[in-house]
């Protein structure tokens, strides 16, 4: 019997199917994760703000809520700065129901 040190060409095809065959399972699924995160992270993003502004309104006996510039400025809600939206937009405040919201994506 001869020695064998290497892979022939039929094994290597089936390693590169198989590796092929993974990746396409995988990739997808993983892209799809990291949207979800993103989406979940600026939905909480979201969710701080309005308790810091619920939380600013009260503190400060004021029957007007404050601007988001305001909010984010005072360091007694946000000392580490204001949240950024992972996928690059900026939060607004809708004036008919004073909650904070992006309008560039949706949120679950």
């Amino acid at each position: 019997m001869r020695n064998r040190k290497g892979l022939t060409l039929i094994e290597l095809l089936i390693v590169v199917i198989i590796l092929s065959a993974l990746a396409a399972i995988a990739i997808p699924r993983i892209t799809t994760s990291a949207t979800t995160a993103k989406r979940n992270a600026c939905a909480t993003n979201i969710d701080t703000l309005n308790t810091a502004l619920e939380m600013y309104k009260m503190d400060h006996s004021s029957t007007a809520y404050p601007t988001l510039a305001v909010l984010v400025a005072d360091v007694n809600y946000f000392p580490d700065g204001a949240p950024v939206c992972p996928f690059g937009t900026a939060y607004a405040i809708d004036g008919t129901t004073n909650r904070v919201i992006s309008s560039t994506h949706a949120h679950p």
